[in-house]
């Protein structure tokens, strides 16, 4: 997000279009990733030299310091936000029954078609949810699920079948005509106290250096002290102090 300037392109839109599709129920994993670092944009500490870039023990004190009410602001309130997500509910691999073609008779009741999810659109109900949250206006008629591809194997229901799909693109324009209009009507939205646009990293090699130890004592089992760390470690929660991180927990008490 860093490298494509996103903090700061999503700072000074009056408005974002979400759109993406629905992947096994649930929205794309980068779109979520996206939203999991937005986290950081609204509602997070704008303030780093305060917490010496990324020291977790000084940002957990922050957030018992007065002065942490004052600056954990929700950066991004008063923006709106549209949702245009889209999928072909897997109609080409289920049976006349609406259960999975692919499973054998022995596993089939595994999957029953009434406890599906009633509709599609909810797949983003927590992408939504996480922006109302925020103080982010996402209006029902700019959250919209349109099928695509039903009955049509993942081959042919790629962007430029979809392309000519007309129905699909009739519902695309109307969501973004309703889009449209609706963030005219709103008007430009005032930027927060703390900017992501305009804003110039300072270096941060001396606080990147100690988080380096930091990270080597810790594989050594030192955690600095009175961390969340080293609370863990002593209630006996963790017990993977290990030099190598690509060497799981499990590999190393196999090991021992």
């Amino acid at each position: 997000m860093w490298d494509l300037d996103l903090y700061a392109r999503l700072d000074l839109a009056d408005a974002w279009a979400i759109i993406g599709p629905v992947n096994w129920y649930a929205p794309t994993s980068n779109l979520k990733l996206m939203f999991d670092r937005l986290v950081c944009m609204n509602g997070g500490n704008p303030r780093e030299e305060l917490i010496e870039h990324k020291n977790p023990e000084l940002a957990m004190k922050l957030e018992h310091a007065p002065e942490w009410k004052e600056i954990s602001l929700n950066h991004l309130e008063g923006r709106s936000a549209g949702f245009f997500c889209y999928g072909d509910d897997a109609t080409e691999e289920r049976d006349e029954n609406r259960r999975p073609r692919y499973i054998s008779d022995a596993h089939a009741h595994y999957f029953e078609p009434d406890q599906e999810p009633a509709d599609q659109r909810d797949a983003y109900a927590p992408l939504v949810w996480q922006a109302r949250f925020s103080g982010i206006e996402v209006p029902d008629a700019l959250w919209h699920y349109q099928e695509f591809g039903n009955g049509r194997i993942y081959s042919d229901t790629q962007a430029e079948d979809m392309a000519k799909d007309a129905e699909f693109l009739a519902a695309f324009d109307a969501w973004t005509d309703r889009f449209t209009r609706f963030v005219a009507g709103k008007g430009k939205v005032e930027p927060g106290r703390f900017r992501a646009f305009g804003f110039s990293r300072p270096s941060h090699r001396w606080h990147d250096m100690k988080l380096w130890w930091r990270d080597k004592a810790m594989r050594l089992g030192h955690a600095p002290q009175e961390s969340s760390p080293q609370e863990q470690h002593d209630q006996g929660l963790n017990q993977d102090a290990v030099m190598s991180p690509e060497k799981g927990l499990g590999r190393h008490l196999r090991d021992q």
